[in-house]
């Protein structure tokens, strides 16, 4: 059970996400600031690669798992309004995923990373997000990836936000 010191830092965690998210994603977003598209996350044990970008901006997703079929995943990424923040989500919308993964990292470009979570588990069905332990992925300037021999191969959601390089004038 999480202490509750950490509970109030997760939860503080996703109602930063929830705010950014919301104001990169206002009622009337278009196309060129958002963007939510589905995938295949595939088994097998080969390395594959799954990328999407706003303007310079890029999140990919790099991953290689093990056991069942195909499931079908979403990668959402968010240009915030004054271009300061790019963000990063993919997830299993059914929540929990049954695929063992090998390993994952999340590459964000044109970006340094200032927040980012993984989760074994996604609020669906009545369920809560379940976050990694952070010992389970390590987060870098630009890259978010599993930890050799710490990562216990689930993998349903990872969240990353990176600050641009955008300069004021």
């Amino acid at each position: 059970m999480a202490s509750p010191k950490t509970s109030c830092f997760v939860n503080l965690a996703f109602l930063f996400v929830f705010v950014f998210i919301s104001a990169c994603v206002p009622a009337d977003s278009s196309p060129d600031r958002t963007k939510t598209v589905e995938f295949n996350v595939k088994p097998g044990g080969v390395v594959h690669t799954f990328a999407e970008g706003i303007r310079e901006y890029e999140c990919s997703f790099t991953y290689a798992s093990q056991g069942g079929t195909n499931e079908q995943w979403l990668m959402s990424v968010g240009l915030s309004e004054d271009d300061s923040l790019f963000s990063c989500s993919v997830w299993r919308p059914q929540g929990k995923s049954y695929l063992f993964f090998t390993q994952f990292k999340a590459e964000l470009k044109g970006t340094k990373i200032t927040y980012a979570n993984a989760f074994s588990q996604t609020a669906a069905g009545g369920q809560s997000d379940m976050p990694l332990k952070p010992e389970e992925f390590t987060v870098g300037d630009s890259t978010v990836t599993h930890t050799d021999g710490k990562f216990n191969a689930q993998l349903s959601k990872l969240t990353v936000i990176g600050r641009t390089k955008h300069d004021e004038l």
